[in-house]
């Protein structure tokens, strides 16, 4: 029952990537490559953190040392993701008041579906042991999601959390083709630049600038438009930047 078998990895191995971000604990980040393993993710990267493994890290990963051997490491979570046309946070901080505008989570299950094509890559991002992703981190994320847990202890191991997101991932039918996918991450950069630049640039008051900022990315980004879609909402974007500039004093 516990050997492992030659297979071939899944389909979702080349469409996620699992994103640490500056991991606190060794041996967290050996049972997160052993679950990785358990559900064929193999894309491991680690911001803010080396990949020179400790024997703790190793003793934990078990038979998933190919994950390990495979990681890379980033400098910030930008870098780590740059090649992803979806970012997606994680956290299990509970929002509540005012902070719910900028805070729309996804259950687990409830990602993949949302996600038709076979193509584009997902970064699943995970923030450090301690206190999460920062809400800086998880601003510049596209989608958040958070595992539903007893309010009165609500958050996970790390390597627990992973293993919940990585069971969706790998339980979730394959996706029948569509005709777009999601946007490459070069246009989804530049959608994102220049909504942050309409947020400067409009006529508002400047506490406002930032709400503006989170709800317009998250809104549009959300929506997961197509590139042609993308290149519209540019379009409208940059003729209104274009505006305000020539209108501002």
């Amino acid at each position: 029952m516990g050997d492992h078998q030659e297979a071939p990895l899944p389909s979702i191995s080349q469409r996620v990537c699992v994103v640490l971000v500056r991991p606190e604990n060794d041996g967290n980040i050996g049972a997160v490559a052993r679950v990785m393993a358990n559900f064929g993710i193999s894309d491991l990267r680690v911001v803010g953190g080396g990949i020179d493994w400790s024997e703790e890290t190793r003793n934990r990963a078990k038979h998933a040392q190919w994950v390990l051997d495979g990681a890379a490491s980033f400098d910030a979570i930008g870098d780590a993701s740059s090649d992803c046309s979806l970012v997606v946070g994680t956290s299990g901080k509970r929002e509540s008041g005012d902070k719910t505008a900028f805070r729309h989570f996804l259950n687990p299950e409830d990602l993949p579906s949302r996600v038709k094509d076979t193509d584009s890559r997902v970064a699943l991002v995970f923030g450090p042991e301690g206190k999460g992703l920062l809400n800086e981190e998880l601003n510049i994320c596209d989608l958040l999601v958070s595992v539903p847990t007893w309010e009165g202890y609500p958050i996970l191991n790390l390597s627990h959390a992973v293993a919940i997101l990585c069971y969706e991932w790998y339980k979730a039918p394959d996706s029948e083709p569509v005709d777009h996918t999601l946007l490459s991450p070069e246009l989804r950069m530049r959608l994102r630049e220049e909504i942050s630049k309409l947020a400067r640039t409009m006529p508002t008051r400047d506490h406002r600038r930032q709400g503006i900022e989170e709800t317009l990315s998250r809104v549009m980004l959300r929506g997961l438009p197509s590139d042609d879609e993308a290149h519209r909402i540019l379009g409208v974007i940059s003729a209104a930047n274009v505006a305000f500039e020539q209108n501002s004093p």
